[in-house]
């Protein structure tokens, strides 16, 4: 792959035993590398194989990347371009693998927020572009039907960002059993109990009456937040709350009357929920105008992003999230040895924007696949590949991964802090770490603030 930038700059490194190219700290000024910039030599099965030549004696690698980059779930994929920039110039003199050197080359697909588009994406990348490895971003819309679509034509898959409870079960996997439910698929991301016990931490630094709405839709995510079993009921019961549940609403839903209704009437001081972020712009101006004020919002989904929280207009200040990665978690690249916060300042360097929490997984998507890829051996032998994936233990920008830990096979947990937007001084709103228990190496900023 090749790119022009204005102001370049390579060093070395050793990964593993070999060593390649990468960009260490901010790459401001970088010029997007063109997909049409990018070819592949060998036809679609050459790819495969690892045929067709690439530089020195190996060959072609392909990687498929799916994210949602427009529709509802568009603010997941915002930081693409700038981790595809990122990835294709510390792979642009390829990837050592027991001595030869393979050309990688990056394919990326908008699933435009559409399950279906997905999947048909996913089978345009295996069958058209003959990809050797599949990774996958953002919500279970994207991730299952993706790597079904991998599970199914044997192709090695890595996916992450949707809470492994609606990728392992929503895929028909069985957290009671201890053998691996999948072949080719693998996912790292944190699970709903880590998102419950933050929520409590946060919930329980206010005074409250426990009792909480719940706002799920009628999707993957929100069938597994408010699941009777495996969801929010059992351990918030458990823990002295009631959860005021209305049932689920289909996503693009205008009104949410009956649901503002019912938790008026149970007197709920708590919301929690998984909303797509224009459903919850809809509900919490709703919310307002007819007087529903909880004193603590904790919201997943359509609180992460600065945009969503800034749709709000004046009305996004003191509500809550789950933290998966910020500029303050304490982890590193192995790819470019940027920490956490060189690499949010290198993107808002190269955007001008303000830092989001998918960029940390994004580029950890990349740091999984090159160091499976080094140690398979044969990174164009999906066996090699999966069987490489099993073993792996890696430290990453969003944590350490490790596949043999659980909790069910085919996946590797990180960890989560709780955070609430406040009026910022840079920016409109910024987020403030107001829970660690789970992570105390990443400092709070503050307690949780009951909503004005």
């Amino acid at each position: 792959m090749t790119g022009d930038s204005k102001d370049p700059y390579d060093v070395q490194r050793a990964i593993d035993a070999s060593r390649r190219r990468f960009i260490q700290g901010a790459l401001g000024g970088l010029t997007a590398v063109s997909l049409g910039g990018l070819t592949a030599c060998g036809d679609d099965s050459d790819r495969r194989s690892g045929g067709g030549g690439g530089g020195g004696n190996g060959g072609t690698i392909t990687i498929g990347y799916v994210t949602p980059r427009t529709g509802a779930l568009a603010p997941f994929g915002e930081a693409d371009d700038f981790v595809l920039r990122q990835m294709r110039d510390v792979f642009a003199d390829g990837l050592e693998v027991g001595g030869a050197t393979w050309t990688i080359e990056v394919i990326d697909r908008d699933s435009e927020s559409d399950s279906n588009r997905a999947a048909d994406v996913a089978q345009e990348l295996i069958v058209d572009d003959g990809i050797n490895l599949m990774l996958v971003s953002s919500t279970p819309d994207t991730t299952n039907p993706v790597a079904d679509q991998c599970e199914l034509n044997q192709v090695p898959c890595i996916s992450t960002v949707a809470p492994w409870q609606p990728y392992y079960i929503g895929r028909g996997g069985d957290p009671a059993s201890t053998e691996p439910a999948f072949t080719y698929t693998y996912h790292f991301f944190w699970g709903l109990e880590d998102v419950i016990g933050v929520f409590l931490a946060m919930w329980n630094q206010v005074e409250t009456n426990h009792t909480v709405g719940g706002l799920f839709p009628n999707d993957p995510d929100g069938n597994a937040w408010g699941d009777a079993q495996n969801g929010f009921p059992p351990p918030l019961r458990e823990a002295g709350y009631t959860l005021v549940d209305p049932g689920r609403y289909t996503n693009g839903t205008n009104d949410f009357s009956a649901q503002i209704s019912a938790y008026k009437e149970a007197g709920a001081q708590l919301l929690t929920g998984v909303p797509i972020p224009p459903d919850f712009t809809n509900f919490w101006t709703q919310a307002r105008q007819q007087d529903f004020r909880p004193v603590v919002a904790s919201v997943g989904k359509a609180l992460l992003f600065p945009s969503a929280v800034e749709a709000l207009g004046d009305q996004g200040a003191g509500l809550s999230t789950e933290v998966w990665w910020s500029p303050s978690h304490p982890f590193t690249s192995s790819l470019t040895d940027q920490s956490a916060q060189e690499l949010a300042d290198a993107y808002s360097e190269d955007t001008g924007k303000q830092w989001t929490q998918p960029i940390g997984f994004a580029h950890a998507l990349f740091e999984v696949a090159a160091d499976v890829l080094t140690r398979s051996g044969d990174p164009s032998d999906p066996q090699a590949v999966v069987d490489a994936l099993a073993d792996t233990q890696l430290d990453t920008v969003v944590g350490n991964l490790d596949w043999s830990a659980g909790p069910v096979p085919n996946v590797a947990k990180t960890k989560l802090v709780g955070g609430q937007w406040r009026r910022g001084s840079d920016y409109p709103y910024e987020i403030v770490i107001v829970a660690n228990d789970e992570l105390p190496d990443v400092p709070t900023g503050g307690s949780v603030e009951p909503i004005a």
